[in-house]
């Protein structure tokens, strides 16, 4: 995301990943994610539908979160293991599967460019808004292709730079440049780019643009949650002076009044996004 600071490689002037991937876990595990993260479940539910998962899959949730579509394929027989490299995250995850009863699913900490996984393991792998975020995108791309096996599917759901959480981001980088080098998680909801990351090796990229709906009492509702539990947010704000805090907040106050389509006084925006469904060769 970019609010990520990055360091440079001396050597070569190229932006040090691993830095970035520090400063991204340390946003990710601010806050709780979870409280937002919940509010998507629908968005896991309709992904595994598109994939049409089938009782006794093994599916990988990979930058699961607090367990969306972890949930959506357990509740669908499947056996699942979910993974993210917070384990704050994945803690909440294991709380919701208890509560509900499930016993299908593993949790382990994993980063998404290395999955401690063998090739072939899997016959669907999983990631909703999280895959987008890593910061080298060919690697982890490349680790999603390899733990699928052939004829399996990849799904993913991506925002797209046009959404409104893609034009967030913009707002955010206008305060806090990204680092040279570093390529826009949004790319991620484009069909160019995933035919790129993905074309070579599957059969079908099939993308659909979807909307989410954020439906919050006010726009300043959502941003007292946005900044006080989603990290990015958080750490957006911990980074500007006060001047640049109240600057940035305005101006996605005005991007909700402009994208808002209730009248009643309430938020309802919706955001698109890019359900993805990758057929593996």
């Amino acid at each position: 995301m970019n609010i990520a600071v990055a360091t440079k490689n001396l050597s070569n002037g190229a932006p040090d990943l691993a830095a970035v991937k520090i400063r991204q876990q340390s946003a990710w595990s601010s806050g709780d994610y979870a409280v937002v993260g919940a509010t998507l479940q629908i968005v896991g539910e309709t992904l595994c539908e598109a994939l049409d998962l089938r009782a006794g899959q093994k599916v990988l949730d990979v930058c699961a979160g607090n367990g969306n579509a972890t949930l959506a394929a357990a509740r669908r027989w499947c056996h699942v293991v979910s993974t993210d490299y917070v384990e704050t995250l994945l803690m909440r995850g294991r709380e919701r599967a208890r509560a509900e009863g499930w016993d299908n699913i593993e949790f382990r900490q994993a980063d998404a460019e290395a999955l401690p996984f063998s090739d072939a393991s899997f016959d669907a792998v999983l990631s909703t808004y999280g895959v987008m975020f890593t910061p080298d995108q060919a690697k982890a791309a490349s680790e999603l292709l390899r733990v699928c096996r052939p004829g399996g599917k990849i799904g993913l759901a991506n925002w797209t730079p046009e959404g409104f959480i893609g034009q967030v981001f913009k707002i955010i980088g206008k305060y806090l440049p990204p680092p040279a080098g570093v390529k826009s998680p949004a790319l991620w909801g484009t069909r160019a780019h995933l035919h790129d990351l993905f074309g070579a090796q599957a059969t079908a990229v099939d993308t659909h643009a979807r909307n989410f709906f954020f439906r919050y009492r006010s726009a300043q509702h959502w941003i007292d949650v946005f900044k006080t539990y989603y990290g990015p947010v958080l750490k957006a704000v911990a980074a500007l002076p006060a001047d640049g805090q109240a600057s940035m907040l305005s101006d996605i106050e005005t991007l909700i009044g402009r994208m808002n389509i209730a009248r009643d006084g309430t938020m309802v925006v919706p955001a698109e996004y890019l359900e993805v469904v990758i057929l593996r060769r």
